[in-house]
């Protein structure tokens, strides 16, 4: 898969392996960032969670951001799949947040999802996370939440492909 150019980002897939880069977007996250990502404190990433989370391959799909002429990741959208379900995840550096970069991953991720038989979505949304679920919203044709353990369970159908912003 090639890079992709959107609204001022550059969309490229994460290498299989590439837990540079996966180290480098999360020390653009602050506490409550991690918190949020990760439903819990997350101080750092063990060895493990580096290898899970830089994992690619038939299953498992991650883009990553960069904000025109920049050389450090701006977010990174993860999509793990199980049939026709995947289940999905974002992280966009706390300064960038509010700027459409999480927008931009979700509707490439989904995109990415349909083109690959996807037709359902799965996200934990932890605490008080309004934009999410706004973006969330966009996403789906119809949506489904379940409270597990305290966290939201967002089961998203897809809708067809959203129009690029201006």
């Amino acid at each position: 898969m090639q890079a992709r150019y959107v609204r001022g980002l550059t969309i490229r897939p994460l290498r299989n392996g590439d837990t540079e880069t996966v180290s480098a977007v999360f020390a653009r996250l602050g506490s409550t960032s991690r918190q949020r990502r990760f439903c819990g404190a997350k101080p750092r990433l063990s060895d493990g969670d580096l290898a899970v989370l830089a994992r690619v391959d038939e299953t498992h799909h991650v883009l990553v951001a960069y904000v025109e002429g920049g050389s450090v990741p701006a977010g990174m959208a993860r999509l793990v799949r199980d049939g026709a379900t995947g289940e999905i995840a974002f992280e966009v550096a706390d300064e960038l947040q509010g700027q459409g970069i999480g927008s931009v991953l979700a509707r490439e991720l989904a995109a990415d999802a349909r083109a690959a038989g996807i037709t359902r979505l799965v996200a934990t949304v932890c605490g008080d996370n309004r934009p999410v679920v706004s973006l969330l919203g966009r996403l789906a044709q119809s949506i489904d939440v379940r409270w597990r353990d305290g966290e939201r369970e967002f089961v998203l159908s897809l809708v067809e492909p959203l129009p690029s912003a201006p």
